[in-house]
C-alpha cells in the first residue's frame, strides 16, 4: 500500500516535471513561438542521461588505461596498495642516499689519506705505519646520476692527486737509490733491512664482468710500498755506526794487518786506535742495546753495542764504563770514558765494527756520517709534527 502510493507520488512528480512548455523566439525582426510536449522533452531527457553516461564510462577507461600504462597505479587499483608502493620507494630512494653518503666519506678519506702519502715522500712528514693501507676505490658501490654528481669533485682532486704521485714516485725512487748506495758502500746489503715479498700461484680465469685493481689504486699502492721500503732503510742507516766515537779523530793504528805493538810481528787489527787523554769521553756511534760491559780478556775494560741486523761496534781499553749491560743508548750518547786497561801501551780508545760477527773497516761509516745526519734530521722533523712542537 505504501510502495502504491510512492509510486503513484513519482509518477505525479515525473509528470509535472516534464509539461507542455511554450517557447518564444525573437529572430530580430518577429516574434515566433512554439512548444514542446512533456512525452517529447522525456524521451529527449532519457537519451541525453544514456549518452552522458556512456561518455563518462569512457572517460573513464581513458583514464584508467592511461594511469596502467605510465606505471603510477602499477597492478594495485586500491589506494592502499598505492601507497604502500609509494612507502617502498622512498624506502629505496633513502638506502640510495645512505649508500652515496657512504661513497662520499670513503673517498673523502682516500682523498686524505693519499694526500698523507704525498706529503710523507716527498716532505718527510708522518710514517707510512701512521697512514695505513691505502684504501680502495669505492665508486663501484654506487652507480646513479646522483652519485656521480655528488661524487665529482672529489674525482677531480683525485685526479690532481694522480699527477702529484707521479712526481712523488720518482723522488721516493730517487732517495731509495742513494739509501742503498749508502748502505752497499758499506759493505752491508739493503736486503738485510728489506725483503720484497713473492708473488704466485696457479693460473685461475677471473669471474664475468670482474676487474683487475685500478690503475689509479694501483699507483697508489706502489708508492706506498716504496714508501714502506725507504722508511725502513732510512731508520736502518740511523743504528749503523757513522759517528765518531770522539770529538778529536786521529789514529795511531790503522784497520788491518799492522806491526803487532809487543811482538813485532804481522798481525790483524780489528779495529782502529785512536788516541788521546786518559778521562776522554767516548760516545756511542749509534743506536742500540749495550751487550757487554765489563772486563774482557786484551780489551780490558770493554763496552759492546748491538744495533741490531748483525751490527756491533766495540769501545776497549775504557778507563771507565758509564752503562750496563741490556740498557739502550741512543746515538752519540756518553758511555765511557777513555783508559789504557788490558792489552795497550798507552791512553787510547781501540773502536772496531763488526757485521755478523766479522770487523769491517770502521772509517768508511765514519766517512758517510752526513748521509745519517740528514735522515736523523728528516725523523727529528716527524718527530716534532707529531707532538705539535712541545
Amino acid at each position: 500500500m505504501v510502495s502504491t502510493a510512492l509510486n503513484a507520488n513519482f509518477v505525479t512528480r515525473f509528470r509535472d516535471l516534464f509539461t507542455t512548455r511554450d517557447f518564444i523566439f525573437h529572430d530580430g525582426r518577429d516574434l515566433k513561438r512554439f512548444s514542446i510536449a512533456g512525452r517529447t522533452q522525456a524521451i529527449l531527457a532519457g537519451v541525453a542521461a544514456v549518452t552522458i553516461t556512456f561518455s563518462a564510462y569512457g572517460v573513464s577507461q581513458a583514464a584508467f588505461g592511461a594511469i596502467m600504462a605510465t606505471g603510477v597505479a602499477g597492478t594495485a587499483a586500491t589506494p592502499e596498495a598505492r601507497m604502500e608502493k609509494m612507502r617502498a620507494e622512498m624506502s629505496q630512494l633513502e638506502a640510495d642516499v645512505a649508500a652515496i653518503k657512504e661513497a662520499a666519506k670513503l673517498h673523502a678519506a682516500r682523498v686524505e689519506q693519499r694526500q698523507k702519502i704525498i706529503a710523507g715522500v716527498l716532505d718527510g712528514k708522518g710514517s707510512p705505519a701512521d697512514v695505513g693501507e691505502p684504501i680502495a676505490n669505492v665508486s663501484h658501490s654506487v652507480d646513479s646520476d646522483m652519485a656521480r654528481e655528488v661524487l665529482a669533485p672529489l674525482h677531480k682532486v683525485e685526479a690532481r692527486q694522480a699527477k702529484l704521485a707521479q712526481k712523488a714516485q720518482r723522488t721516493a725512487q730517487l732517495r731509495l737509490q742513494l739509501t742503498t748506495q749508502h748502505l752497499r758502500s758499506l759493505g752491508i746489503r739493503p736486503e738485510r733491512y728489506v725483503t720484497t715479498g713473492g708473488m704466485g700461484g696457479p693460473y685461475e680465469a677471473a669471474p664475468a664482468g670482474a676487474t683487475a685493481e685500478g690503475s689509479s689504486d694501483a699507483q697508489f699502492r706502489s708508492l706506498f710500498q716504496t714508501w714502506q721500503k725507504l722508511d725502513v732503510l732510512e731508520q736502518s742507516v740511523i743504528a749503523i755506526p757513522s759517528l765518531q766515537p770522539v770529538e778529536s779523530m786521529r789514529l795511531t793504528s790503522s784497520f788491518g794487518v799492522r806491526s803487532d805493538p809487543f811482538h813485532g810481528s804481522a798481525a790483524m787489527h780489528a779495529g782502529i786506535d785512536i788516541p788521546g787523554p786518559i778521562g776522554t769521553p767516548i760516545y756511542a756511534t749509534a743506536d742500540g742495546v749495550i751487550g757487554r760491559a765489563g772486563r774482557f780478556g786484551g780489551y780490558g775494560n770493554l763496552i759492546t753495542v748491538n744495533h741490531g741486523k748483525g751490527i756491533e761496534t766495540r769501545y776497549g781499553h775504557l778507563s771507565k764504563i758509564l752503562v750496563e749491560s741490556n740498557t739502550r743508548v741512543r746515538r752519540g750518547q756518553l758511555i765511557g770514558l777513555m783508559g789504557s786497561t788490558g792489552r795497550s801501551t798507552g791512553s787510547h780508545l781501540h773502536y772496531e765494527v763488526r757485521v755478523d760477527g766479522k770487523a769491517v773497516n770502521p772509517m768508511p761509516f765514519m766517512q758517510n756520517a752526513s748521509i745519517v745526519e740528514q735522515v736523523e734530521e728528516r725523523a727529528a722533523r716527524v718527530q716534532l709534527t707529531a707532538t705539535g712542537g712541545n
